[in-house]
């Protein structure tokens, strides 16, 4: 059986990081406005003190969706294929809000997906470390590491790379999750 790494955060679900800024700032930003990886650049610099705090409070997958199709596919995959969620947790600019943040996704994993055993959750940031066979991530140098497919979930923040960036690295861009049915499970 072959062994997938997939990503949580902008490929299973999104959404609960913009609602916690717009609500923090009482704002109505989408992805659009966000010109690089991290939505938190957002933040204007004299509020940022205050935005740790209340992130810190807040859990961002009270909010959180899936993506349109995760849930039936991921499903499926886990049928066909050794699946692990593997995702980051710590925090760049807050590493103080590491340890909620850790409880918060494995709770949210845990309540949404029931069907992916909890022992298939992989918490860590150097991603390239766990073996597998498929890399499914919006990060691009969370595709790091072997792996025989490595494929690239569209994102706001990736959009910049063009499809022979992306051939030269073999990595293949995947638009949403009908992509990754007809490419895994078809």
């Amino acid at each position: 059986m072959k062994k997938i790494a997939l990503d949580l955060d902008d490929v299973i679900c999104n959404g609960g990081f913009m609602h916690l800024i717009n609500d923090f700032l009482n704002s109505n930003y989408t992805e659009n406005d966000v010109k690089g990886y991290y939505m938190q650049e957002l933040i204007p610099k004299e509020k940022e003190q205050d935005w740790r705090k209340y992130f810190v409070n807040h859990n961002l997958y009270d909010y959180a969706v899936f993506l349109e199709g995760a849930y039936d596919v991921i499903k499926k995959l886990n049928e066909k294929y050794d699946l692990y969620v593997i995702s980051a947790y710590i925090s760049r600019d807050m590493p103080e809000a590491s340890a909620p943040m850790l409880s918060n996704k494995f709770n949210w994993l845990s309540k949404n997906l029931p069907f992916i055993d909890p022992s298939k959750y992989i918490f860590a940031s150097k991603k390239e470390v766990f073996e597998c066979d498929i890399r499914i991530d919006d990060k691009l140098s969370n595709l790091k590491g072997n792996a025989d497919l490595k494929l690239l979930f569209d994102s706001y923040h990736n959009r910049q790379y063009s499809k022979e960036e992306l051939d030269n690295m073999g990595v293949v861009r995947v638009n949403g999750w009908s992509d990754i049915e007809k490419l895994l499970l078809n």
